[in-house]
């Protein structure tokens, strides 16, 4: 949303922007595929904006802008094919949520079946998951748009003590997704963190699927730290998810997650 209250030129128009909230179940627009684009997003003829509710614009931004969004369609053709169904709609938030848990699963498998390593954890970042999962038909166009970034997928062997530092320091400040390990946290201290349904050894060796942006300084993650080992695959995230929701589709099952408790944030024990 624009915030600039400074009045900006556009060929023979003057507008001024605010910032205001928008309600999606007020919005006229509707994601498209290949073939029902005007009847999801509306048509422009000459200067003027038909939306798909009826109402005509004469002209001004909302008329520009459309041309603009509806001429570029075309090219985006090729990605709005159906790839897969969801068996919900699955909405972002922190510290766990389904579609969390379903990109860093999938993240802990892809990375295993890439490395031949076994895995025992996996991270990702909130960040990187762009936008919510819909519920039923999935196009090529929503998951590039849930995973926009080159980032590609990596294997990191760290000792536990290592791993547990990284724990203590999300519990501090604020969660990641993870997969693999469930931790249990009170007034922003780990209480427990168990891999596989055991304690973390500190000693023991793990191996941790992420994505190559977490490896030094990405979202204050520095997963590279320490490492003993590492891989990185080259192998982005859409790259190796596209072949893998194409592949549930033509098995018939849908994409869906839930939520299992990996992170369970306790009520404060100060008074």
């Amino acid at each position: 949303m624009l915030v600039s209250s400074e009045s900006v030129k556009a060929q023979s128009y003057d507008f001024t922007w605010k910032k205001t909230s928008v309600k999606a179940r007020e919005a006229v627009v509707t994601p498209s595929n290949a073939s029902n684009v005007k009847q999801s997003m509306g048509q422009v003829r000459w200067d003027t904006y038909y939306a798909p509710n009826g109402k005509v614009y004469y002209g001004g931004a909302t008329a520009k802008a459309a041309s603009i969004i509806l001429a570029a369609q075309d090219r985006m053709a090729p990605i709005k094919r159906l790839v897969a169904h969801s068996a919900k709609e699955m909405v972002k938030h922190s510290p766990e949520c389904e579609l969390s848990n379903w990109a860093v699963d999938f993240i802990m498998s892809a990375t295993e079946e890439l490395t031949g390593k076994h895995v025992d954890m996996g991270v990702t970042n909130f960040g990187g998951i762009r936008v919510d999962m819909p519920e039923g038909d999935v196009l090529e166009d929503d998951l590039r748009s849930m995973f926009p970034f080159k980032n590609a997928l990596c294997l990191v062997s760290l000792k536990g003590s290592k791993i547990r530092e990284i724990l203590e320091n999300m519990a501090a400040t604020s969660f990641q997704a993870i997969g693999g390990v469930r931790v249990v946290v009170q007034d922003r201290k780990l209480i427990s963190a168990e891999i596989g349904g055991q304690p973390i050894d500190d000693d023991k060796v793990y191996n941790l699927a992420t994505i190559d942006f977490l490896l030094d300084g990405g979202d204050r993650l520095h997963l590279g730290n320490d490492a003993i080992e590492m891989t990185n695959t080259g192998v982005y995230i859409i790259d190796a998810l596209l072949p893998y929701v194409e592949k549930l589709e033509a098995e018939g099952k849908m994409i869906d997650a839930e939520i299992d408790g990996r992170v369970t944030i306790l009520p404060s024990a100060k008074k």
